[in-house]
C-alpha cells in the first residue's frame, strides 16, 4: 500500500507548484514586453535571456514564501497546495525559496545590472513579506497598497535592458498597478465567505460585496483611463490605442454585469477576463511598438 507521504513529498511537481508557474509565467511575459519597448529594434539577447532568467526566479521564490506563510489559510482557500497536502516541509519550502532567490540576485547582479538586482529583491521582499505577511492581514486595501510589488515586472524587464528607471517603464507599472484590485477583487467576491473563514480583510469581507462591485466599476473606469496615456504621451500608436478601448470598454462592461448579475459565475467570468485583459493589451503595446500606425 503506498502512503501519502511516499507519493512525492519532494516531488518535482510539488515544487514547480510553490512557484506559482501561471502567475510567473504572466508577470515573465510583462517583463519581456518591458526588455522590447525600452529600444528602437531588438535588445541584446543575452540581457533578455538572463533577465528572464533573474527575474522569473526572483517571482519563484517569493511565490514560495507565499505558500509558506499562507499554509494555514490555504487549509482553508487553497487546500490542493503542496503544504496542506504535506507533500513539502516547511523546512524545504523555505530551503526552495532562499536558493532560488540567491540564484536570482547572483544572476542578475553579474548577468545583467544592479539596478535590476536591487528593483528586483524590493518587488521580492515586497510581495512575499510587506504583502503576505503584514498588509494582506492588516487593511482591506491590501489589494491597493501591495498591487504596487506586483506591477513591477515591466520595469524589472525595461531596466535590465538599459539600466534606467524610464518615465514610459513607469507607465506600464501605473497600467498594471490600476489593472490589479479590479482583477483580484471579483475572485475575492467568489470566494468571500472563505476569506471571511480564515479572518483575511479583504474588502468583500469588511466593506461588503455590493461596495466592491462598485470599486470594480469604478476602478475600470480609471484603467480606460490610464491606459490612454501610452498614446497620449506618443508612446503607442493606433493599433494599442484601438486595442485599449475595446478592452477598456469590455471591461467596464464585465463589472456593470457584476452590479447586475450578483452571483460567483460572473464574478469569476470578470476574474478571467481580467486576465485575457492585461495580456492582450500588452501584446497590443508590442505590436504596435513594431508596426506604428499614426495619423
Amino acid at each position: 500500500m503506498v502512503t501519502q507521504a511516499a507519493v512525492a513529498p519532494s516531488s518535482w511537481k510539488s515544487y514547480l507548484e510553490l512557484c506559482k508557474p501561471n502567475v510567473v509565467a504572466e508577470m515573465l511575459f510583462t517583463a519581456v514586453v518591458g526588455m522590447l519597448l525600452a529600444v528602437p529594434g531588438m535588445p541584446p539577447l543575452d540581457k533578455v535571456v538572463y533577465g528572464i532568467i533573474g527575474i522569473g526566479l526572483a517571482a519563484s521564490s517569493a511565490a514560495a514564501i507565499n505558500h509558506l506563510i499562507d499554509q494555514k489559510i490555504d487549509g482553508v482557500l487553497n487546500p490542493h497546495r503542496p503544504l496542506p497536502q504535506h507533500y513539502l516541509k516547511s523546512s524545504d519550502v523555505i530551503a526552495f525559496a532562499v536558493i532560488l532567490g540567491i540564484a536570482s540576485m547572483l544572476v542578475l547582479i553579474v548577468k545583467v545590472n544592479m539596478l535590476t538586482a536591487i528593483l528586483t529583491f524590493v518587488s521580492l521582499f515586497g510581495y512575499a513579506i510587506i504583502y503576505t505577511l503584514w498588509l494582506k492581514r492588516a487593511t482591506p486595501q491590501n489589494i491597493v497598497i501591495g498591487g504596487a510589488f506586483g506591477a513591477t515586472p515591466p520595469l524589472l524587464g525595461w531596466c535590465a535592458i538599459t539600466g534606467q528607471v524610464h518615465p514610459y517603464a513607469l507607465l506600464l507599472v501605473l497600467i498594471i498597478f490600476i489593472w490589479t484590485p479590479p482583477h483580484f477583487w471579483p475572485l475575492a467576491i467568489a470566494r468571500q465567505e472563505k476569506y471571511a473563514l480564515v479572518n483575511i480583510p479583504m474588502l468583500p469581507v469588511t466593506h461588503g460585496a455590493e461596495f466592491t462591485r462598485l470599486q470594480i466599476l469604478l476602478y475600470a473606469v480609471l484603467l480606460l483611463v490610464v491606459t490612454l496615456l501610452p498614446y497620449l504621451t506618443g508612446m503607442s500608436g493606433l493599433i494599442y490605442l484601438v486595442s485599449a478601448l475595446l478592452l477598456g470598454f469590455g471591461f467596464i462592461y464585465f463589472a456593470v454585469l457584476m452590479m447586475r448579475n450578483k452571483d460567483a459565475k460572473t464574478a469569476m467570468l470578470t476574474f478571467w477576463y481580467s486576465i485575457i485583459y492585461i495580456t492582450v493589451l500588452f501584446a497590443a503595446l508590442l505590436i504596435d511598438h513594431y508596426v506604428r500606425i499614426t495619423l
